[in-house]
This record gives structure tokens, C-alpha cells and sequence, in this order.
């Protein structure tokens, strides 16, 4: 396994396949406030490749190709809030798009505990920490601890998706998660246009 980091954007050229996990790092939780500070990927051959985002970036071209790109399906941990970093830093709406934490909610009904760190335990018996998850990731130089911290979040979604794969077809669930897949790019643009809590479907 290997880290490859850069600045700005992915580099010309660069394939990373047809299914990419992808996570993001920001300056806390709130998409408005809260700048978008690295996007870490994963093409599931046990390397990351991660961008580094300068403050007051707003666009990136190689990226955000990959991130429309029709052919290769996105994949994610609660790709909720990620899509929405993604689209309020560089206006790319990412799809299409899979995630393991809804998933998850659709198939381990007999649990509440949906982290990904819970998912990779009890599924592939993968521990990872999270020691690095509130560090500072606005920082101009990132630690090799933060970037293998970064790297972890994406390095088995790829083997979480197979397994998600039967279970959701097992259940017969399959065509609704994917229906909720489909969703999730809209429900980002819900959450930053200012209906992140409202329940537009209720009476």
C-alpha cells in the first residue's frame, strides 16, 4: 500500500478505474463554514491517492471529471455529507454514487451502530483508528499519521460493497437501496440550499 498526495487537483492522465472510493477531510461538519481540506481515493488496489486543497480553491478540473463521470461509480461512508462538500467547493454534483452507510442502515437492521469502523470490524475484521479523525486537517503540511488515517477511511470500501452487494439482495432490498443511491446526490443539494433537518416529505 502506498499514499500518493497532491496538490490541487489529480493529475492528467490518472485512471483510477470504474469504481472509486472516496472520503473527504474538512474543517468541521458544516459545509458552508467548514472548508473542504483533502480528498482521499481509492481505485480498491490497496493504494490512496489524496488532494490536498489550498484555501479559496474552487476548482479541479481532473477531478471533478472523475466525480461526473457517468462511467464510474462513486463510492462512499455516509456520502451525504461528502457529495455536499464536493458540490459547495467546486460546484460538481458527483454521481453516480454508492454508499455503505445507508447500506448498512438497509441490511443490519438488528444494530444502530453504522460507523465505519463498527461496519469494517464486524464484516472483514479490519480495526482501524480514528485517533486522527478531529486533527487539523487545514494544516499546510499534513503528518504521514493523518494521511494513513485518511487513507484507512477508503482503502476497504471496495471489499464492503461485495459484501453489501449480497446482503442487500439477500434481503431483497437491492432495487430500493439503489433508488436511495440515486437520491443522495439531491438530498446534498437539500442539505446546502437549507433543509437539512426538514422533513420535505412530511405532512
Amino acid at each position: 500500500m502506498a499514499n500518493h498526495l497532491y496538490q490541487n487537483d489529480l493529475p492528467d492522465g490518472l485512471d483510477l478505474g470504474p469504481i472509486v472510493a472516496i472520503d473527504c477531510e474538512t474543517m468541521g461538519l458544516n459545509p458552508h463554514r467548514d472548508r473542504l481540506c483533502l480528498i482521499q481515493m481509492s481505485g480498491g488496489d490497496g493504494d490512496c491517492h489524496l488532494v490536498q486543497v489550498a484555501v479559496g480553491q474552487t476548482t479541479a478540473p481532473n477531478l471533478c471529471a472523475m466525480l461526473e463521470d457517468p462511467a464510474v461509480l462513486k463510492l462512499f461512508h455516509f456520502g451525504r455529507f461528502d457529495i455536499a462538500a464536493l458540490l459547495n467547493a467546486f460546484g460538481a454534483v458527483t454521481a453516480p454514487v454508492f454508499c455503505t452507510k445507508i447500506a448498512s442502515k438497509m441490511v443490519r437492521t438488528f444494530t444502530d451502530r453504522h460507523g465505519l469502523k463498527t461496519l469494517l470490524q464486524d464484516m472483514l475484521g479490519i480495526d482501524i483508528s480514528k485517533h486522527q479523525q478531529q486533527s487539523d486537517w487545514g494544516a499546510l503540511t499534513l503528518t504521514p499519521a493523518q494521511l494513513d488515517y485518511a487513507a484507512s477511511d477508503v482503502l476497504y470500501l471496495h471489499q464492503l460493497k461485495v459484501k453489501f452487494d449480497d446482503l442487500l439482495a439477500r434481503e431483497g432490498r437491492t432495487e430500493m437501496a439503489q433508488a436511495c443511491f440515486d437520491f443522495l446526490p439531491t438530498r446534498a443539494q437539500l442539505d446546502l440550499a437549507g433543509w437539512p433537518e426538514t422533513d420535505i416529505f412530511s405532512h
